[in-house]
């Protein structure tokens, strides 16, 4: 693999300045949503509008509901569990007739569920799964959820393990560091495991020498990286847990002159598949927050409008292994 010679710093500055603008799109619809038209009034909470994925899931959301003539009620939690509790408090106090939360923590959530429903308000959990994780397999959705939309985090980290299994050698024992998520996600446990499991399957040998949270920004996953080269600069291959980190590891990558290969999951994003096309990322997996954030609102917007006992229907989005040479099945960057 040659040194990587990409333009990653630029990447990450446009990013940076299409996710002010989107967020503050997002903020000022929020403030005159309640006065809003529409028959049907769904809560939508997010992780954090902090992010360029929950922004595109909101986005999704928002564009959906409101074709389907809803309006939307939305509550930011700045990446707090205990404001996403109170968020679904207040979206029942104003009237919600449906709610829609992508969890941070799936086991806490299912308290939210429980009460919810138990007044008669369908719930659709988006990408995190109610319950915990460990336990419960992704198809084993949680009884009284109307809907779980998203993708599953075992697969998609599978998918990018099977990207690694080609790049790695079979001659010597691989040395893998893994950039990991914001601690307490379940998707960074989830995504860790498909991944090792796929190499196993794969027949590589490997040794996992680093793995690291982050909280999901490419600031972090640099940082990250800058500590992985400098305790291991013989490792040989780093893998992301999201785009993002990806691209900050990139910048990394490119001013050590390191060789590692760089392979992410959660991905799809536009700067993501720039990174793809430059060479700066060998690969990823393409995801698809926008489509997602409409699956959700749709599932929502038809347990309301037809009523009934939930459903715990599975609305599964599948994650696509993207590198230079397919990087168009990737249909809708986010």
């Amino acid at each position: 693999m040659a040194v990587r010679a990409g333009n990653v710093g630029t990447f990450v500055a446009a990013g940076c300045v299409l996710l002010t603008v989107v967020v503050a799109a997002l903020t000022a619809m929020s403030a005159t949503r309640l006065k809003a038209g529409g028959s049907v009034a769904l809560g939508y909470i997010p992780a954090s509008l902090e992010y360029p994925y929950n922004v595109a899931v909101a986005h999704g959301f928002e564009v959906e509901a409101r074709r389907l003539g809803a309006r939307v009620m939305l509550i930011d939690p700045r990446g707090s569990v205990e404001r996403q509790a109170n968020g679904v408090d207040d979206l029942i106090a104003q009237g919600a007739q449906g709610v829609a939360v992508l969890p941070l923590d799936g086991l806490i959530a299912r308290s939210w569920v429980d009460k919810v429903v138990d007044l008669e308000v369908p719930f659709v959990s988006v990408v995190t799964q109610i319950g915990d994780p460990r336990k419960t397999a992704w198809k084993d959705v949680y009884p009284k959820l109307s809907s779980l939309v998203g993708m599953d985090n075992v697969v998609a980290g599978a998918r990018a393990g099977e990207l690694a299994a080609r790049l790695l050698p079979r001659d010597r024992p691989a040395k893998i560091a893994i950039i990991e998520g914001a601690a307490g996600y379940p998707q960074v446990e989830q995504r860790t495991r498909g991944f090792e499991d796929a190499l196993k399957a794969a027949g590589v040998t490997f040794q996992v020498v680093s793995s690291q949270p982050t909280d999901w920004t490419p600031e972090r996953g640099e940082a990250v990286c800058q500590n992985v080269l400098t305790s291991h600069p013989d490792v040989g291959l780093i893998f992301s847990q999201a785009d993002d980190m990806a691209l900050g590891c990139a910048r990394t990558l490119h001013a050590s002159g390191s060789h590692a290969f760089l392979i992410a999951t959660g991905g799809g994003s536009r700067l993501g598949i720039a990174a793809i096309k430059s060479g700066d990322l060998d690969g990823s997996v393409c995801d698809d927050p926008t489509r997602t954030g409409a699956l959700a609102a749709r599932a929502l917007y038809h347990a309301v409008t037809k009523g009934g006992k939930p459903s715990a229907r599975l609305i599964d989005v599948d994650p696509i292994a993207i590198t230079k040479n397919n990087v168009a099945a990737c249909k809708t960057p986010w």
